[in-house]
């Protein structure tokens, strides 16, 4: 029986997947995997930091559809990607971690680097409460099948990153290829689950009978790729639809029949709408904390109540009834869900529905809702608004560019304020909102998609976390665009801790006497990773930049002063009850 190198088998299986890339960082562990990925059509994206690679693979699986790989060293190596998979789990991102572990044969002895403070072999116990399955491979021959089963897991169901841990010396084993050839003749993809049509039947009657039925549309939508059907059913029953953070760009911003975003930072006429319906169709959501004003009724659904009943289809059949009661729960992937709901839909109304008043209901609120910000938007003081930069970044920005959000104005005043037009272009770390997620996202995505434009949006705080994506986009010629929203601070936390305890301690950085010498200057680091770098010195100034950057085709950092003033909210967060008990208090400006 012919024999070959796992590491070499590997390099073979995961080409055979068709997977192009592979993000990680290197280590004594997992050398071996580098040295036979070197003559091979997979491209290692190097990083200087485990961390950037989790959100990088992050960002390319959510763009191509299919699970990331992100290969890691062990210990110290697998704990600073920790936090990148976290991210990825709670927003249901495929990836298959593979990480090297101490040899076999060195369990228990505590070799350099290994984990067993409370057990022997324990390494993969640290991913545990956040992958989808963590796999201790305990033979070189058990390798392949548990490859196959990894990714078969990422893809299917709710996705969601797996570990597949291996000691060292397994990657440098001969093994029979019999033991991989095998594996060719299993299906890749698996056939998701949709409705029947007595169920789907159900569903239609109901929304037809409801007075006000509404659509609550989560990330969900994303994961199913779902978009179009979405957008037809949508059109056909003229059904309005809001979202929740992760659902942002589930239709277009410009769509007649799109409310907004509901909860804390949504949009008061958002989460009066979802309070006032009778009907909720839960498309992929979870109904999360801040997406429903902390689940009190009073503010954006009141569902637990009874005021609105709610059916509710996801995937996950965890995710049905978590916050909420249902009336008819559904597990179906939502792409084929909505397929089988929307030729019923065509059957049972073939003329389709018309709600002409509830168009011109949105319509009107969007056209005052934008006269309430344009004089922000048309601010030219400096350090500038930040509705001027929304505005202005989306006058310049291609209709299909990807744009990465990472935590504060740059997600919740996007979220609320900032039109996405092209389904699934933007990536929003909702679930574990992770500050540093947004810089090394947008460089998976542009790996993924090269002839787009990618952006991302990012303040001082999350640019700061890792400004080591810069030697990624100098290294692989990735013409990412940052737009540092620079406030100075951890602008979001000084504005609560502001607000509530009268200071800004520890939340706040060191000023200087202008902004323009303010430290550290990030345009000046992008220059001396060999990327494009510009510190923008007025309001007038930034879309010509950010034009320029464009045109460019090179990795830029546009560093852009912002006055740190809050971004509004109109619904509801618990945690003000805990800072203030029994007051009114919300955000203030730290200027």
């Amino acid at each position: 029986m012919a024999r070959d190198l796992v590491s070499t088998q590997l390099v073979r299986y995961l080409e055979g997947r068709g997977v192009r890339h592979v993000f990680g960082l290197c280590g004594h562990t997992n050398i071996a995997v580098l040295s036979a990925m070197a003559n091979s059509k997979l491209g290692f994206i190097n990083t200087r930091h485990e961390q950037i690679a989790a959100h990088a693979a992050d960002g390319y699986a959510r763009v191509t559809g299919k699970a990331s790989v992100l290969l890691s060293h062990l210990s110290p190596g697998l704990t600073n990607a920790a936090t990148g998979v976290a991210n990825a789990a709670l927003d249901c991102t495929p990836m298959v971690v593979i990480a090297g572990d101490v040899p076999s044969y060195y369990y228990g002895k505590h070799p350099h680097q290994e984990v067993n403070l409370h057990a022997d072999a324990s390494q993969h116990e640290i991913y545990r409460p956040f992958v989808k399955r963590a796999w201790r491979v305990d033979t070189p021959e058990l390798f392949p099948e548990i490859l196959e089963k990894a990714f078969a897991l990422a893809e299917s169901g709710q996705p969601g990153p797996v570990l597949v841990n291996v000691p060292m010396d397994f990657f440098s084993a001969q093994i029979e290829v019999a033991l991989w050839d095998r594996l060719k003749a299993n299906a890749k993809t698996l056939v998701k689950p949709s409705i029947d049509e007595e169920t789907a039947r159900a569903i239609i009657s109901r929304l037809l009978d409801a007075k006000n039925p509404a659509i609550y549309a989560g990330g969900g939508v994303a994961l199913a790729r779902a978009w179009d059907e979405l957008r037809a059913l949508v059109d056909h029953l003229q059904l309005p639809v809001a979202h929740s953070l992760m659902g942002k760009g589930c239709l277009p911003d410009d769509h007649p029949l799109v409310l907004g975003m509901t909860g804390f930072w949504g949009t008061a006429f958002t989460n009066r709408t979802t309070l006032g319906a009778d009907l909720i169709l839960g498309l992929g959501t979870r109904f999360k904390e801040a997406d429903c004003s902390s689940w009190e009724p009073q503010y954006t659904f009141n569902i637990a109540d009874g005021a609105s009943r709610l059916i509710q289809i996801d995937i996950e059949p965890q995710e049905i009834g978590r916050n909420y009661p249902v009336e008819l729960g559904v597990v179906a992937d939502l792409k084929a869900a909505l397929k089988v709901l929307n030729r019923v839909a065509r059957e049972m109304v073939p003329k389709g529905v018309q709600r002409p008043a509830l168009v011109q209901a949105i319509a009107g609120f969007r056209a005052e809702f934008a006269g309430r910000n344009l004089a922000m938007q048309q601010s030219d003081a400096f350090p500038m608004m930040p509705e001027r930069i929304l505005a202005d970044l989306r006058a310049e920005m291609p209709r299909d560019a990807y744009l990465t959000s990472d935590v504060g104005w740059n997600k919740n005043g996007v979220a609320q304020q900032f039109d996405i037009l092209t389904p699934g272009s933007i990536l929003i770390p909702g679930g574990f909102a992770t500050m540093g997620f947004g810089p090394p996202a947008a460089l998976g995505a542009k790996i993924a998609a090269p002839d787009r434009v990618v952006i991302s949006l990012v303040g001082d705080g999350g640019f700061g976390q890792n400004p080591a994506v810069l030697a990624t986009a100098a290294a692989e010629g990735l013409a990412v665009i940052w737009v540092v929203m620079n406030n100075n601070a951890f602008g979001t936390i000084a504005g609560l801790q502001k607000a509530h305890y009268g200071l800004t301690y520890g939340t706040t950085f060191q000023k200087a006497a202008s902004v323009m010498e303010q430290t550290p200057d990030y345009a000046a680091i992008a220059r001396a990773y060999g990327c494009d770098g510009v510190r923008v010195g007025s309001a007038a100034a930034f879309r010509p930049a950010l034009a320029a950057a464009i045109a460019s085709g090179r990795p830029t950092v546009i560093d852009v002063a912002m006055i740190n003033n809050p971004t509004p909210t109109t619904g509801h967060w618990n945690i003000l009850d805990i800072y203030s008990p029994g007051q009114k208090v919300g955000h203030t400006s730290t200027n």
